[in-house]
């Protein structure tokens, strides 16, 4: 499975922008989104922006990661709990 996440564009240097995701910062080619600008938020995969989104779609998103990740905590201390 494939799985872009949204994080947002701080700078550019010619063809590659850095990121800010969860408080770190990365790298990613901006050559499928020329268009984007300092400020926009992007879907990052594999180290390269595919589109730009508007924010209220990337903050949902975020959040559904963070709600996937503490359902996720959950099932397994209840599973280290039970064994």
């Amino acid at each position: 499975m494939c799985l872009a996440v949204p994080a947002q564009l701080i700078s550019i240097n010619e063809s590659i922008g850095t990121i800010e995701l969860t408080g770190a910062t990365r790298d990613c080619s901006l050559l499928l989104v020329p268009e984007a600008k300092v400020g926009d938020w992007l879907l990052v995969h594999a180290g390269f922006a595919v589109q730009i989104v508007d924010e209220e779609e990337a903050q949902a998103t975020l959040e559904a990661f963070r709600e996937l990740e503490e359902l996720e905590e959950a099932y397994f201390a209840g599973k280290t709990a039970n064994s």
